[in-house]
Protein backbone atom coordinates (compact mmCIF):
# COMPACT_ATOMS: atom_id res chain seq x y z
CA UNK A 1 0.00 0.00 0.00
CA UNK A 2 1.32 3.42 -0.98
CA UNK A 3 0.78 6.06 1.70
CA UNK A 4 1.52 9.79 1.70
CA UNK A 5 2.55 11.16 5.11
CA UNK A 6 1.70 14.82 5.68
CA UNK A 7 3.99 17.26 7.50
CA UNK A 8 1.89 17.39 10.66
CA UNK A 9 2.44 13.65 11.21
CA UNK A 10 6.20 14.13 10.83
CA UNK A 11 6.14 17.10 13.20
CA UNK A 12 4.25 15.17 15.85
CA UNK A 13 7.02 12.57 15.85
CA UNK A 14 9.93 15.00 15.68
CA UNK A 15 8.55 17.09 18.54
CA UNK A 16 7.03 14.17 20.50
CA UNK A 17 3.60 15.76 20.55
CA UNK A 18 1.32 13.66 22.72
CA UNK A 19 -1.16 12.07 22.47
CA UNK A 20 -0.77 11.76 18.66
CA UNK A 21 2.92 10.76 18.97
CA UNK A 22 1.85 7.30 20.11
CA UNK A 23 0.17 6.69 16.74
CA UNK A 24 2.24 8.82 14.38
CA UNK A 25 5.50 7.20 15.51
CA UNK A 26 3.98 3.78 14.84
CA UNK A 27 2.95 4.94 11.37
CA UNK A 28 6.52 6.04 10.59
CA UNK A 29 7.85 2.72 11.84
CA UNK A 30 5.98 1.14 8.91
CA UNK A 31 8.69 2.52 6.62
CA UNK A 32 10.55 -0.73 7.33
CA UNK A 33 7.55 -2.86 6.36
CA UNK A 34 7.24 -4.56 3.00
CA UNK A 35 3.48 -4.12 3.11
CA UNK A 36 3.63 -0.32 3.09
CA UNK A 37 5.54 2.27 1.09
CA UNK A 38 5.61 5.61 2.90
CA UNK A 39 6.02 8.80 0.89
CA UNK A 40 6.42 12.43 1.78
CA UNK A 41 7.63 15.49 -0.10
CA UNK A 42 10.63 17.78 0.34
CA UNK A 43 8.10 20.51 1.18
CA UNK A 44 6.80 18.41 4.10
CA UNK A 45 10.37 17.88 5.26
CA UNK A 46 11.04 21.62 5.09
CA UNK A 47 7.91 22.40 7.09
CA UNK A 48 8.86 19.73 9.61
CA UNK A 49 12.39 21.11 9.88
CA UNK A 50 11.03 24.56 10.66
CA UNK A 51 8.89 23.34 13.56
CA UNK A 52 11.48 20.89 14.83
CA UNK A 53 14.21 23.55 14.84
CA UNK A 54 12.03 25.75 17.06
CA UNK A 55 11.99 23.01 19.67
CA UNK A 56 15.32 21.20 19.18
CA UNK A 57 17.58 23.74 17.46
CA UNK A 58 18.75 23.67 13.86
CA UNK A 59 21.54 21.12 14.25
CA UNK A 60 19.36 18.49 15.94
CA UNK A 61 16.47 19.24 13.56
CA UNK A 62 18.72 18.63 10.53
CA UNK A 63 19.78 15.30 12.00
CA UNK A 64 16.16 14.30 12.50
CA UNK A 65 15.16 15.39 8.98
CA UNK A 66 18.13 13.52 7.52
CA UNK A 67 16.97 10.36 9.27
CA UNK A 68 13.44 10.79 7.92
CA UNK A 69 14.71 11.52 4.41
CA UNK A 70 16.58 8.22 4.45
CA UNK A 71 13.62 6.23 5.79
CA UNK A 72 10.79 7.66 3.71
CA UNK A 73 10.48 7.78 -0.05
CA UNK A 74 10.44 11.32 -1.40
CA UNK A 75 8.12 12.44 -4.15
CA UNK A 76 8.58 15.61 -6.09
CA UNK A 77 6.00 18.28 -6.62
CA UNK A 78 5.71 18.41 -10.38
CA UNK A 79 4.60 21.27 -12.56
CA UNK A 80 1.47 19.25 -13.32
CA UNK A 81 0.67 18.88 -9.59
CA UNK A 82 1.09 22.62 -9.09
CA UNK A 83 -1.14 23.41 -12.07
CA UNK A 84 -3.84 20.98 -10.94
CA UNK A 85 -3.88 22.51 -7.44
CA UNK A 86 -4.10 26.00 -8.91
CA UNK A 87 -6.90 25.03 -11.28
CA UNK A 88 -9.04 23.21 -8.70
CA UNK A 89 -11.41 25.81 -7.22
CA UNK A 90 -11.99 23.53 -4.20
CA UNK A 91 -8.33 23.78 -3.15
CA UNK A 92 -7.99 26.71 -0.75
CA UNK A 93 -4.61 25.83 0.77
CA UNK A 94 -2.11 25.48 -2.07
CA UNK A 95 0.41 23.56 0.03
CA UNK A 96 -2.20 20.85 0.68
CA UNK A 97 -3.14 20.87 -3.00
CA UNK A 98 0.49 20.40 -4.02
CA UNK A 99 0.83 17.47 -1.60
CA UNK A 100 -2.43 15.91 -2.72
CA UNK A 101 -1.74 16.00 -6.44
CA UNK A 102 1.82 14.79 -5.89
CA UNK A 103 0.44 11.83 -3.93
CA UNK A 104 -2.05 11.10 -6.72
CA UNK A 105 0.68 11.21 -9.37
CA UNK A 106 2.66 8.66 -7.33
CA UNK A 107 -0.38 6.41 -7.06
CA UNK A 108 -0.81 6.73 -3.31
CA UNK A 109 -3.81 4.94 -1.87
CA UNK A 110 -4.28 7.32 1.04
CA UNK A 111 -2.99 10.36 2.88
CA UNK A 112 -2.19 10.28 6.57
CA UNK A 113 -2.66 13.64 8.26
CA UNK A 114 -3.84 14.89 11.61
CA UNK A 115 -5.83 17.61 9.82
CA UNK A 116 -8.18 15.56 7.65
CA UNK A 117 -10.30 18.64 6.95
CA UNK A 118 -7.38 20.13 5.00
CA UNK A 119 -7.99 17.49 2.32
CA UNK A 120 -11.78 17.84 2.13
CA UNK A 121 -11.49 17.81 -1.67
CA UNK A 122 -9.63 14.47 -1.77
CA UNK A 123 -10.86 11.58 -3.83
CA UNK A 124 -8.58 9.12 -2.00
CA UNK A 125 -8.78 8.09 1.63
CA UNK A 126 -7.60 10.65 4.18
CA UNK A 127 -6.98 9.29 7.67
CA UNK A 128 -5.41 10.31 10.95
CA UNK A 129 -2.57 8.17 12.28
CA UNK A 130 -4.77 6.33 14.78
CA UNK A 131 -7.50 5.56 12.22
CA UNK A 132 -4.94 4.42 9.65
CA UNK A 133 -3.39 1.99 12.12
CA UNK A 134 -6.80 0.63 13.18
CA UNK A 135 -7.97 0.23 9.57
CA UNK A 136 -4.80 -1.13 7.95
CA UNK A 137 -2.40 -2.47 10.56
CA UNK A 138 -4.04 -3.81 13.73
Amino acid sequence: MKVFVDANVLISVLNKEYPVFTYSSRVLSLADSRKFKLYTSPLCLAISFYFSSKKSGEKKAKEKISFLANKLSLISISTKAVQMALENPRVNDLEDGFQYYSALEKGCDCIITEDQNDFYFSEISVLGSEAFLKNHVF
